[in-house]
């Protein structure tokens, strides 16, 4: 049976739920990952993901900032989230899929932005991006990651020449700096390793982006993006997994869009 899996930072749930749901029916995935929902749990548009086909949701929210969400058509369990660097910001959230195959984690994950400076010793939030991607490395190298794991989410780095607008101006740009890429790498291939499905299907050669700046007057005209946004997985799940797509469009779907799009993995 196929089965498809999605991942947004959504930048606020309740403001852009059209976008959302116009999303879902688009491309009616069985499984969204959202970040950056801010909001509550008891805020979270629960009955209008349900109203849509996804009655099951794990939610982890927080008031006014960042906050990330599972929804889907098929049951989810063993809902549980993470504390990362000590620091109770909602940034995790992670269940058990009943897809009718094995065994499958889910997790959707924000990566904290980092600031404006590349340097921890100035900059507590590039600090904490990197002893955030530090603790995952340890965690990562648990047993449990062995198999059976997909991980999803806004990274908040560009890890290849080829995920960003122009490399070599971006190398001293938070989340294209060298120190943030090889972090990356090292957690990618390290421990038990994951496959990063985007790139799995849509190999390095071709320049990918899957966030545009609010910044830039007309985001499709200078299109300098970045990918931000990432689906990786185990070896034993990437065995099923039949395509990739990024939905650039949905950028300009809407006169207040996220400044992120959709990621999509197949199966």
């Amino acid at each position: 049976m196929p089965f498809a899996l999605a991942t947004w930072n959504i930048n606020s749930v309740r403001l852009r739920l059209p976008l959302v749901l116009d999303f879902l029916q688009r491309h009616p995935v069985d499984v969204l990952c959202l970040q950056e929902i801010k909001c509550q749990n008891e805020q979270f548009p629960a009955e209008a993901f349900a109203a849509a086909g996804y009655p099951y949701h794990a939610v982890h929210g927080q008031k006014g900032y960042h906050g990330v969400a599972i929804v889907s058509k098929f049951p989810l369990t063993d809902i549980s989230s993470r504390v990362f660097c000590e620091i109770e910001d909602c940034r995790h959230v992670s269940a058990s899929v009943g897809w009718g195959r094995e065994p499958l984690t889910v997790h959707s994950i924000y990566i904290p932005a980092g600031g404006d400076e590349p340097d921890p010793d100035i900059n507590p939030k590039f600090a904490h991006k990197l002893n955030f991607l530090k603790e995952l490395k340890q965690w990562f190298g648990e047993p449990s990651f062995k198999q059976g794991q997909l991980i999803c989410g806004d990274f908040n780095i560009a890890p290849h020449e080829d995920d960003v607008w122009s490399h070599k101006q971006l190398l001293k740009v938070v989340s294209h700096t060298p120190v943030e890429t090889e972090a990356l790498d090292a957690l990618l291939s390290g421990n038990h390793g994951w496959t990063d499905l985007v790139r799995k299907h849509l190999p390095y050669g071709t320049k990918l982006s899957s966030w545009w700046s609010y910044r830039a007057a007309n985001w499709e005209t200078s299109d300098r993006g970045r990918r931000l946004d990432h689906i990786w997985s185990t070896a034993d799940i990437a065995a099923h997994s039949t395509g990739a797509e990024i939905i650039r469009p949905a950028r300009g779907w809407s006169d207040k869009p996220s400044d992120h799009v959709p990621v999509i993995a197949h199966f």
